[in-house]
């Protein structure tokens, strides 16, 4: 075989070899680490910035939190009946519980990028386009459920619509009509808050993947780039 053709050949041949391509080879688990632990805290900025504020879940259709499905079809019959007001005040009010939430992740976020391990620096650099994201979900998500809680139910209690709903669901849950981690207003706007957190750093991490150039970052270059 000529030279230029076995040149041609290697790439093909390296996964039968069990050896790793030019890229993966010059990575070093210490830039794994680094370039994971940059694109951890840009996901998590990125999210927390974009949602913790004002319309950040209202006015943003990705991620706003409508009404449970459950109460959605009540909601229905309460606006042919003049109630429409009452309904946007508990979607407005859910909302703006979820935006006063979100700034409180930002420090366990933090927490959990210095802590990562190399391991898992390493898992992350060879996973799919939201691996970063499923890590921080993995280690993040039950504590933050805890966190934003106390912060949800302060933001709802004062809606009536919310009192009546889990009156409700409370029983609907035995019936198998609502989920029991929707069983209560304040339950269920804790999920959506944070399936609206991790999509958004899903988001961000996947620009990087797809063009680790335009970050301006050379360490996201070197370790997504490949």
């Amino acid at each position: 075989m000529k030279r230029r053709d076995w040149l041609r050949a290697v790439p093909a041949l390296l996964p039968l070899t069990g050896l790793a391509p030019a890229h993966a080879l010059s990575l070093t688990e210490t830039d794994a680490a680094g370039g994971v632990r940059e694109a951890l805290t840009r996901g998590a900025e990125a999210a927390v910035s974009l949602l913790g504020r004002n319309d950040g879940f209202l006015g943003n259709p990705k991620v706003r939190i409508p009404l449970p499905g459950y109460l959605e079809d009540a909601a229905k019959l309460l606006r042919t009946f003049g109630q429409g007001k009452r309904v946007d005040s508990l979607v407005t009010a859910m909302n703006r519980a979820a935006e006063a939430a979100v700034p409180q992740a930002r420090t366990l976020l933090v927490t959990t990028v210095k802590n990562i391990s190399v391991e898992d620096a390493l898992r992350i650099v060879r996973g799919g386009d939201t691996a970063v994201t499923e890590f921080f979900e993995r280690k993040t998500r039950a504590p933050l459920s805890e966190q934003f809680l106390p912060i949800v139910t302060q933001a709802t209690e004062r809606e009536q619509l919310a009192d009546k709903y889990n009156a409700v669901a409370g029983k609907a849950v035995g019936l198998g009509l609502v989920k029991k981690e929707d069983a209560t207003i304040q339950q269920y706007v804790t999920r959506k808050a944070l399936d609206g957190l991790y999509f958004v750093i899903g988001e961000e991490e996947k620009k990087i993947r797809a063009d680790p150039i335009g970050t301006g970052s050379a360490l996201l270059r070197k370790v997504f780039g490949g």
